[in-house]
């Protein structure tokens, strides 16, 4: 089982909002100083429990691994996932380990970022690419869901594996038959790496989160 959605969360009420979350995210969401901020954090817990609520669970209890990956500690058999990037949070919830990411595609991207801590092939693919900006976010959200289905993170280097992209998207020498899945939303590119083929992009209203 897997779940993935999105919300489009520009038009937050952050006021509305800030009363329905844990008390711990009111702590994350103070942190921020900016408004768009306060709102993707808040929209991305809003999204999560309500995926959660609609799987039936009402009651979870949210802890970290060592390097920092959350996960629910009363519910053993959910995993689930969070992103966000210029208006957008993105969640997935699934029976397996999951990882998501979403960015916005900033045609001014620094592309010495690729060559620099890309791997060697996906660097010249992405040079070799009509569009290099909308090549280089692709990889670059493949490449940071499996960073994050890992529960390393950024302790991951970007260059010490290779996503290769051909008819279907895979890892080279993976040996967990790990499915990727990579989606487009307007300016906005979307990738899972999971054990599951996602089928489908929920997109949730803003409305639906109160």
């Amino acid at each position: 089982m897997i779940r993935l959605a999105y919300c489009n969360v520009e038009n937050l009420d952050l006021k509305k909002a800030y009363g329905l979350v844990s008390k711990n995210r009111q702590e994350k969401i103070d942190f921020y100083r900016f408004d768009k901020d306060k709102k993707l954090s808040c929209g991305a817990y809003l999204l999560l429990k309500k995926l959660l609520s609609e799987e039936n669970i009402n009651d979870p209890i949210f802890k970290s691994q060592k390097y920092g990956k959350a996960y629910i500690s009363n519910y053993k058999n959910i995993h689930f996932n969070l992103s966000h990037s210029g208006k957008i949070v993105l969640c997935a919830i699934s029976d397996k380990e999951v990882g998501v990411d979403v960015e916005y595609i900033d045609p001014e991207i620094d592309l010495n970022i690729a060559k620099h801590y890309f791997y060697n092939s996906e660097y010249e693919n992405i040079m070799n690419a009509k569009n290099k900006s909308e090549e280089f976010f692709k990889y670059w959200v493949l490449k940071e869901s499996y960073m994050k289905y890992t529960g390393l993170g950024m302790n991951l280097e970007l260059k010490s594996f290779e996503i290769i992209i051909e008819d279907t998207i895979r890892l080279k020498n993976d040996n967990k038959n790990l499915k990727f899945n990579l989606f487009n939303i307007k300016n906005y590119k979307i990738a899972t790496a999971s054990h599951y083929e996602v089928s489908e992009l929920i997109e949730v209203n803003i409305d639906e989160l109160y």
